[in-house]
């Protein structure tokens, strides 16, 4: 993300801190605002006069409809300043909540970002953490001192905690200008702001191109596993993915491609991974990704492979319905073009959540091995058929997939547009969002959906 200086315009150049804020142009052409907190003094504390800079760029940001890059080392709130230096905080807190949803937001942390400069990393739509980078709203002191747990700071905050654990951060570099490189590859997927689409590259890519790769891909069993991203690469220009979270709930694949072109979201399950079960984790990176791409007019592509939720009290207790809730919320909200391809397995209310003809996709795709029903085989059997002895119920099971687990019944009823062969995938794919560019949809007038946050 080399910036050409030349171009730049500073604010508040006049105002000491270690907080700066400037308009910029990258490497790649597009004109950024970057506010930048570097820990040159007392690690990066934050006075008032800091927030009110980060502030101002958020601000500039917002009026002159620009990506806004956040780039963070601070160790918090300057206690010196006191509670002015606090307010400062929570104004640019507000400023940022202001451009979320209109300019995207994409958060580099290089060294400590704690407490409040924590926050701000969860209001940016991509985080970029370096493997250095550590993030926490409360210290190893405080963590010791309420539980008696002793932790570290990279054991509690650190970059892989947050790729693996926490989903917080999108992708991790390993050094700063890494980190700074990938947001200039993260904002070529990115439009400048909600009203516009984001930028189309030139391919050299067939848009009907075949995929015999995909005709054997499918193992043999029903529990057979494979790596969805091979579908997604399929169907992506040139085969190439940039995949978010991906250490993270990696039953669940969210990736950005380009299709013709045109930057296009997909949400996967992956059979790799927990044979693409959904639980919590799954749910929220799903909503959060859905929700990004509607946000700033990316088309969605889901591909489905999923058993269902995953069982458990524990995941009841915390709130599996209230979060799964919130992949349903967000595929319902999304007025962008949405294609739906069955790869396999889709049962159940994961189906249904998973971007379904009943959750408003536009055109539901199935290769002739998926399978939409309530539930498989022998769960079905173990329902209806509970008392016959083991050979009758393997006999039933065997019957029910024949006549059930197929996409022709649900192609009958107008569930699934087409039944396609593998090898025709990205030419379907990309043919129904050639039919879908240009798509409006008029939304009701209300200030927002309540969803389950």
């Amino acid at each position: 993300m080399a910036q050409q200086t030349d171009e730049s315009v500073v604010l508040r150049a006049g105002v000491r801190g270690v907080a700066s804020a400037r308009v910029t142009r990258l490497s790649t052409g597009r004109r950024v605002v970057e506010v930048r907190i570097n820990p040159v003094q007392r690690r990066g504390a934050l006075s008032a006069e800091d927030s009110a800079t980060m502030a101002t760029g958020a601000s500039m940001a917002l009026t002159k409809r620009l990506p806004l890059v956040l780039i963070i080392s601070s160790s918090g709130v300057d206690m010196e300043g006191g509670i002015a230096a606090l307010h400062g905080w929570g104004a640019t807190a507000k400023a940022l909540a202001d451009c979320s949803g209109v300019v995207p937001i994409i958060a580099v942390a290089f060294g400590l970002a704690v407490s409040g400069p924590a926050l701000l990393l969860g209001m940016a739509d991509v985080v970029i953490m370096t493997g250095s980078a550590v993030a926490y709203v409360s210290g190893p002191a405080a963590v010791a001192e309420l539980t008696g747990l002793q932790v570290g700071p990279t054991e509690l905050g650190g970059s892989g905690v947050h790729s693996r654990m926490s989903g917080l951060a999108a992708l991790v570099a390993e050094d700063l200008p890494g980190a700074l490189d990938l947001v200039g590859t993260v904002l070529d997927y990115l439009p400048d702001h909600l009203d516009t689409v984001a930028p189309r590259v030139a391919y050299n890519d067939p848009w009907d191109r075949r995929t015999p790769e995909l005709s054997d891909l499918l193992p043999p069993t029903d529990t057979g596993s494979y790596d969805i991203r091979r579908v997604i690469s399929a169907i992506a220009d040139d085969g190439e993915l940039l995949e978010l979270r991906a250490a993270w709930a990696p039953q669940l694949v969210t990736a950005l491609i380009r299709v013709e072109g045109v930057a296009t979201g997909v949400v996967a399950n992956q059979p790799q991974s927990m044979a693409g079960t959904l639980d919590i984790a799954a749910s929220q990176k799903g909503a959060g990704f859905v929700s990004m791409c509607d946000t700033f007019n990316l088309p969605i592509v889901t591909l489905v492979d999923t058993p269902g939720f995953m069982p458990g009290k524990d995941l009841e207790w915390r709130g599996m319905i209230r979060h799964g809730a919130q992949l349903v919320f967000a595929y319902a909200e999304a007025t962008v073009p949405r294609v739906c391809l069955v790869v396999r397995k889709a049962f159940g209310g994961a189906y249904i959540v998973m971007d379904s003809k009943g959750m408003g996709n536009d055109i539901c795709l199935a290769w002739p091995a998926a399978q939409v029903a309530v539930m498989g085989a022998e769960g079905a059997v173990q329902i209806l058929h509970r008392r016959a002895d083991a050979p009758t119920q393997a006999s039933l099971a065997q019957e029910y997939r024949v006549e059930y687990l197929n996409p022709y019944l649900a192609a009958e009823r107008g569930f699934v547009d087409d039944v396609i062969d593998p090898v025709d995938t990205r030419r379907a794919v990309a043919g129904a969002l050639r039919l879908l560019d240009g798509k409006r949809e008029r939304l009701a007038r209300r200030k927002h959906g309540n969803g389950p946050l």
